[in-house]
C-alpha cells in the first residue's frame, strides 16, 4: 500500500512487495543502513530499541534486533516501551542510537523505524540522508560469527522514566495527591495503556479508569487523538464523573486533555497550559511550529519571554529550541518538549506539569481552560496536479500580500492583524496543506478560503 522514506526513518504498511510496502526485507535493509552508519569506526557499538503494541511489533522488532546483531552491534532491547522512553534510555544507557517502531498515530497497518542519535534526538537531515543511500546501495558487512552483537532485554525503564519524572523540579506529585483526581485514560490498545496508569499511581492518583487497555494492537478506533475519534472518552468522563479524561497515541508522545463536562480541553492547549505552568515558575522563551496556535505567544509575552516559530516537524522545534535557548517547546498537535528533561516529545512528563498546573490553580480543569483564549484553526489542504511550480505559486501570493509580514522559513506564513494563515506542501503527499487561525470559526475558515482561491488563480 505505501512505504516512505524520510530522513528520520521510513514508514509503510505491513505486507505486500519489498520497495512498495514495509516488508521483512525493507525492515532489515534500513535497520542494517542505520546501524553500518551508527557503528562507523567504532569498536563496540550499543543501540537501544523499544516498540509499540501494534500487532505487527514483535515481527519487526526479531528483525531488528537480529540484523543489529548481525552487523555486531550491542541491543539494549526494551520491549513494549514510548518514544519518549527510549529517548530518555538512551541518554541513560550511553548508547550510540535508537530505534523506535512505532507508526505513531497512523492506523494499524502501519509501522515503522523512526530513528536516534546517541542524544536520544532525531538524526540530522544529513544522517538521514546518509541511512537512504546506503540502504538503496545495500553496501553492507556483516560481523563474522565470533565477533556477533549480544541482545540485553532491559524492563527497568518503565521505572526510570517515571522516576526521572518525580525528580524533575516542576512536578509536585504532593499537590497532585492532595487533589484526589479521578481520571480516564484511553490507551488505545497500546503501551500508554502501561505507562500512563503507572505513572498516574506514582503521582498519587488513586482512581483511573482505563479505556481500551488491552495491549494488542487493534486499535479501538483511529488512533490520532482527534475530536473526531474522542467520543467514548468524553462519554466516559461524564458517566464516571471525573475530573479530566487523557489521550494519548499509540507511542505516547502526544497529549490531550478532556474537561469534566466531556467537552475538550483542545490539543493546541496542551502545550499553552503546560508553558503556562513552566514559564509561572522560571523566565524564558518558547518556541511551537508555525501551525500551532499564536495562544502560546501571548502566554508566553504576558509572562515576560520571547515566542520564536520554527519550521514544522520536531526536529526543527528542537533546533529551535536549542538556537533560542527556549524553556519550553513542543507542537500544537499535543507534544511537549522540557528541554532539561529531554529534546523529545513526551506526553508523560506533560501529564506529570499538567496535573501539578491544575493542582496549583485549585480549580476544575474547564475552569483552567477558560483563562486561555478561543481560538480556532482551519486546517485545509489541495491536491497538486503533476508539474504545478509550487514555487511560483508562493511567489506570486508573496507579491500580493506584500505588505503583510510574511514568513518564508517552512512554506509560507501570512500574518494578517490578529490572524494568521500558513501554506505549505507536504512530505509525504503532493498536497498543499493551508492551516489559518483566527477568534473566529467562520473568519478562521474564510482567510482559508481565499488562500485556496489565491492557489487556484496562480496555478492557471
Amino acid at each position: 500500500m505505501a512505504l516512505i522514506k524520510s530522513i528520520s526513518g521510513i514508514r509503510g504498511t505491513i505486507g505486500g512487495k519489498p520497495g512498495d510496502n514495509l516488508t521483512p526485507v525493507d525492515i532489515v535493509k534500513f535497520a542494517a543502513a542505520f546501524g553500518t552508519i551508527i557503528a562507523k569506526d567504532k569498536p563496540a557499538t550499543k543501540i537501544v530499541i523499544g516498540r509499540d503494541g501494534r500487532i505487527s511489533g514483535s515481527m519487526v522488532q526479531e528483525l531488528v534486533v537480529n540484523t543489529l546483531t548481525g552487523l555486531g552491534i550491542n541491543v539494549v532491547d526494551l520491549g513494549l516501551s514510548t518514544t519518549p522512553t527510549v529517548e530518555v534510555a538512551v541518554k541513560m544507557e550511553k548508547a550510540d542510537g535508537g530505534i523506535i517502531l512505532t507508526a505513531s498515530h497512523n492506523p494499524k497497518e502501519w509501522n515503522a523505524l523512526k530513528l536516534l542519535n546517541e542524544e536520544g534526538e532525531f538524526i540530522s537531515a544529513e544522517t538521514g540522508a546518509n541511512v537512504l543511500e546506503l540502504a538503496a546501495r545495500e553496501d553492507f558487512l556483516f560481523a563474522f560469527v565470533d565477533r556477533l552483537g549480544t541482545v540485553t532485554k532491559d524492563d527497568s525503564y518503565l521505572q526510570k522514566h517515571i522516576d526521572a519524572i518525580l525528580k524533575y523540579p516542576l512536578v509536585n506529585a504532593k499537590a497532585i495527591a492532595k487533589q484526589h483526581f479521578k481520571v480516564v485514560v484511553d490507551a488505545i490498545n497500546s503501551t500508554g495503556a502501561i505507562y500512563v496508569p503507572a505513572l498516574l499511581k506514582a503521582l498519587g492518583v488513586t482512581e483511573v479508569i482505563v479505556l481500551n487497555g488491552e495491549v494488542n494492537g487493534k486499535f479501538a478506533h483511529n488512533p490520532e487523538p482527534l475530536p473526531e475519534h474522542l467520543s467514548q472518552l468524553c462519554n466516559e468522563v461524564v458517566q464516571q464523573k471525573a475530573h479530566l479524561g487523557i489521550a494519548v497515541d499509540p507511542d505516547v508522545d502526544r497529549l490531550c486533555f478532556v474537561n469534566e463536562d466531556g467537552t475538550l480541553f483542545g490539543e493546541e492547549y496542551t502545550l499553552v497550559a503546560v508553558a503556562d505552568y513552566v514559564l509561572g515558575k522560571r523566565k524564558g522563551n518558547t518556541v511551537s511550529n508555525m501551525s500551532s496556535t499564536k495562544a502560546l505567544k501571548e502566554i508566553t509575552q504576558k509572562h515576560g519571554g520571547e515566542y520564536f516559530p520554527s519550521a514544522v516537524g520536531e526536529v526543527n522545534v528542537v533546533n529551535k529550541m536549542k538556537e533560542v535557548n527556549a524553556v519550553i517547546g513542543g507542537e500544537g498537535n499535543g507534544g511537549i518538549i522540557v528541554p532539561d528533561f529531554h529534546y523529545g516529545r513526551d506526553a508523560l512528563i506533560g501529564i506529570g506539569l499538567f496535573l501539578s498546573h491544575l493542582a496549583d490553580q485549585k480549580k476544575g480543569i474547564k475552569s483552567l481552560r477558560s483563562q486561555y483564549p478561543d481560538y480556532f484553526i482551519s486546517k485545509n489542504k489541495i491536491e497538486l496536479n503533476n508539474g504545478i511550480d509550487v514555487k511560483a505559486i508562493f511567489e506570486k501570493i508573496k507579491k500580493k500580500y506584500k505588505k503583510n509580514p510574511i514568513n518564508t522559513e517552512d512554506g509560507l506564513k501570512i500574518e494578517f492583524e490578529n490572524d494568521w494563515v500558513h501554506l505549505r506542501t507536504s512530505n509525504t503527499e503532493p498536497i498543499i496543506r493551508i492551516y489559518a487561525e483566527s477568534d473566529f470559526e467562520t473568519k478562521a475558515n474564510n482567510i482559508a478560503m481565499q488562500l485556496m482561491r489565491d492557489i487556484k488563480e496562480f496555478s492557471q
